[in-house]
């Protein structure tokens, strides 16, 4: 039977912001059931121990993400949420003290990927609040400013995030500028159990996109798969819009869909260092595997 180190499971595909980097999903707006999610953590049990409550959507919007969390508890699953930090004044109690809860990653570029937002240090500051209450539970934290640009270096992209920056510099009481030490697409560690990482702006992968060649490699259904909101099974997380559909889990158990002839023949050609799928050929993210 295949393992995974995580599964995602998108428990919404609705978001309260409109980023930059993140296209719309053209997929039905959808949101889990408490049983629907239940029924899943059955499924995926024999398969691992950890769950990521995130592919598309905003997992905060989900108004019984308490009773998720204390389901994932029940039947043994440690809980990553990834999460713009919008909501996280409004959820502060369906959070704080939720024993299932292992890590929650702040994505500090959606403020400035947002046209719309407002007011830098309320955001900021409704983060940290809940970071210093949550931190007595030995929670994980990952600050994420994923907006770095690959071929120049823009002004404006970089006085905003001085201002993210020197905010926790002072939260932490940091002796150092951040960017000094931090390497893109690695993370520094700046308090207890919290960790900043600075990347590239994130590419969703597209059918629209050229295909580059078809050779890579990439820890797709081996050492993760994700589960979009409809229960349609998918290779990765990158898979935004359920291209590379193997099942549903309302349909067919997830210990069959994963060790389905599609999602064989995925894992046998990343194998041979080649992407059988067109999505995978046409995503930049396995480049970074040979």
């Amino acid at each position: 039977m295949k393992t995974f180190k995580k599964v995602y499971i998108e428990i919404t595909s609705v978001c309260n912001l409109a980023c930059s980097f993140c296209p719309p999903t053209a997929r039905a707006k959808g949101l889990i059931k408490v049983e629907q999610f239940n029924k899943i953590l059955d499924e995926i049990r024999p398969h691992t121990k950890y769950i990521y409550l995130h592919v598309k959507g905003e997992p905060l919007l989900h108004p019984r993400i308490d009773q998720l969390l204390d389901a994932a508890h029940e039947k043994g699953f440690k809980v990553n949420i990834t999460t713009n930090g919008t909501l996280i004044k409004k959820n502060f109690h369906k959070l704080l003290g939720k024993p299932a809860l292992r890590q929650i990653n702040f994505s500090l570029h959606s403020f400035d990927g947002h046209e719309g937002s407002e007011n830098r240090e309320k955001y900021l500051g409704d983060i940290l609040h809940f970071v210093r209450e949550v931190q007595q539970h030995n929670v994980l934290i990952s600050y994420r400013l994923w907006n770095l640009q690959k071929n120049e270096v823009s002004d404006v992209v970089a006085r905003r995030n001085r201002e993210t920056l020197e905010m926790l510099e002072q939260e932490y009481n940091l002796d150092y500028l951040i960017e000094e030490r931090v390497e893109p697409g690695k993370g520094i560690k700046i308090g207890r159990n919290i960790y900043l990482n600075q990347d590239h702006e994130f590419r969703w992968p597209s059918l629209l996109e050229p295909e580059d060649s078809s050779k890579g490699f990439c820890h797709a259904l081996r050492s993760h798969a994700a589960i979009l909101v409809d229960g349609t099974v998918v290779p990765c997380c990158l898979d935004g819009e359920g291209v590379i559909n193997l099942g549903n889990v309302h349909e067919t158990s997830f210990s069959d869909i994963v060790e389905g002839e599609r999602a064989n023949r995925l894992v046998e050609g990343f194998s041979r260092r080649e992407a059988v799928e067109e999505l995978c050929r046409k995503c930049g993210y396995r480049q970074k595997f040979g």
